[in-house]
């Protein structure tokens, strides 16, 4: 066991997570002036090595309004094509494909070696049932990616469900130190309705420092609390589906059957590619 993670991992256990996200997501909310914000940005932009070219042209004032503006900055047109996929899913957002497998048909997952309960991340006792014997995938977000996530398949948005939670950061030492953090924290499970697909559900999870959520379709900055089912919000494959206002990870679930198994290596991956690179033959499953 390394002695410096596990003590930072305790820290992370008795600090106010909850204050201190509220606190700097009014910070990042604030109207910065023109020099500020391109001293702020710029220093985070260095530290995370981003790539500013792929981001949409600013404005006017030729700074970001806000460091949240910044940080869910779009992307210019044509930065990521986005792929046919055929009767399979494309990757909904830039990031690390971080685990794929099956869901088990006692309902369990395996993210890096540690069991999860699907129902647990999705939310939903019921809604697990139509998983039992498909496939889920793990999309992590770095602070250096673009956090705009995107419909990984054409349907619409049928039911929102925004859970409360924690707000551990997600990174290694969380992996190693909090049991179950993924579903620990703070939720939003997405259900797209599709023709062809059954019904695919992304799970945005949130983690410490903002920790916002927002969905297409669903008024507020960050999505209220409960379970929402709007009128079915049409979505194009590759349309944008949700925001992260600093968030951590997407997990992807799918019917049995109904999508090419996802057999793409782990690793480095980017909004618009497809999750099936060789017709499903090889998959983690």
């Amino acid at each position: 066991m390394n002695v410096g993670t596990y003590a930072f991992a305790q820290l992370l256990r008795v600090l106010p997570r909850t204050r201190i996200t509220r606190a700097v997501g009014r910070l990042v909310d604030l109207e910065l002036p023109p020099w500020i914000s391109r001293v702020a940005v710029g220093a985070y932009v260095r530290a995370y090595d981003v790539d500013l070219d792929e981001a949409e042209p600013l404005n006017g004032r030729g700074a970001y309004e806000s460091f949240d503006a910044f940080f869910t900055r779009a992307l210019r047109d044509g930065a990521r094509p986005v792929a046919d996929p055929g009767h399979g899913l494309i990757c909904p957002a830039d990031g690390r494909l971080d685990a794929v497998g099956p869901v088990e048909q006692d309902g369990e997952i395996s993210v890096k070696g540690r069991p999860y309960r699907a129902a647990d991340l999705l939310a939903s006792d019921e809604a697990v049932q139509r998983y039992l014997g498909g496939q889920f995938a793990v999309i992590y977000l770095s602070p250096r990616d673009y956090h705009r996530v995107h419909a990984p398949v054409a349907g619409r948005i049928t039911e929102v469900r925004s859970c409360p939670g924690d707000l551990f950061p997600v990174n290694s030492v969380s992996e190693q130190h909090i049991p179950g953090f993924l579903v620990r924290n703070r939720r939003v499970a997405i259900e797209i309705t599709t023709d062809h697909a059954g019904i695919v559900t992304v799970v945005m999870v949130a983690a410490m420092i903002v920790g916002r959520i927002t969905v297409t379709g669903i008024e507020g900055r960050d999505v209220p609390l409960g379970t929402h089912r709007p009128a079915p919000i049409p979505l194009d494959c590759g349309e944008e589906l949700a925001v992260f206002h600093l968030g951590s990870t997407a997990v992807i679930f799918t019917e049995p059957d109904a999508v090419p198994p996802i057999d793409r290596p782990l690793g480095p991956i980017r909004l618009g590619e497809p999750m099936s690179v060789n017709g499903g033959e090889n998959g983690h499953v």
